[in-house]
């Protein structure tokens, strides 16, 4: 089903659903649409999904950060009222999301992390000085699942659209180095959140041993894994994903 942004304040949106808020959090290349089957599957087992645009390209360069994207979706949670929510964040979204639990520990009721920066930087934002040819670009857009058709005409076309618009690389660049800089090896043993971590266990972004790591280092975590699949487990085995959340959740009591 495809859902259309809210847009109040300073906020562009999508919300679907009733009860629980599940606030979702997308990744550096990665579209609202990427949670489409999630938004589907979860407003219509009493959550209320809540989508906001992250201000990737629009904060100033010097709040083109993970702090200040932090932040900001605390300050979402605020102008939406709720007192607790769930988090859900995929890459850079889930580094957002692990900072903020830091940052604001009571606000966060239960984190679920997938293909998460946070631990391990090395590909975001790097690789991109031969961004004007379209074949490295897709190459680069379908490494990015276990299955290469995965990447459509349409994912390829907005990231060679990214990486070849100078103001969004810029920003960009500067999102992979404060990702680096936001480390969070040390902050992870003193967030108690309930943390479902979702693997692919063929992912090329953030390996497998990422995964293992923040199970590690998290001290109330439990680790799922999903065969053939790449960095954004969601959108390659939607209904997987779906289950393993909803198991999880249910068993939680959340």
């Amino acid at each position: 089903m495809a859902h259309s942004l809210k847009k109040e304040k300073k906020y562009s949106y999508i919300e679907a659903g009733e009860g629980t808020p599940i606030i979702i959090l997308h990744g550096l290349m990665g579209g609202l649409s990427n949670f489409d089957s999630v938004t589907d599957f979860f407003s219509a087992k009493g959550y209320k999904v809540l989508i906001p645009e992250l201000p990737i390209y629009t904060m100033s360069l010097l709040k083109t950060n993970v702090k200040s994207f932090a932040k900001y979706l605390h300050d979402f949670i605020v102008f939406k009222g709720y007192k607790e929510v769930i988090i859900l964040g995929n890459s850079l979204g889930g580094h957002i999301g692990l900072y903020h639990t830091k940052m604001y520990p009571n606000t966060v009721k239960a984190l679920i992390i997938t293909g998460s920066s946070g631990l391990y930087e090395s590909a975001m934002g790097g690789g991109y000085t031969k961004r004007s040819d379209y074949e490295v670009i897709k190459k680069k857009a379908q490494d990015v699942f276990y299955d290469p058709a995965v990447a459509t005409k349409e994912i390829v076309d907005e990231v060679y659209e990214t990486v070849n618009d100078r103001h969004k690389l810029i920003k960009t660049l500067a999102i992979a180095k404060s990702a680096i800089r936001h480390n969070m090896a040390k902050d992870l043993p003193k967030m108690k959140s309930p943390t479902c971590i979702i693997w692919g266990k063929n992912d090329n972004v953030t390996p497998p041993e990422v995964a293992e790591e923040f199970n590690e280092l998290l001290p109330d975590s439990e680790l799922h894994w999903i065969d053939k699949c790449g960095h954004a487990a969601m959108m390659e085995h939607p209904d997987e994903f779906n289950k393993i959340m909803n198991t999880w959740l249910e068993k939680r009591g959340f």
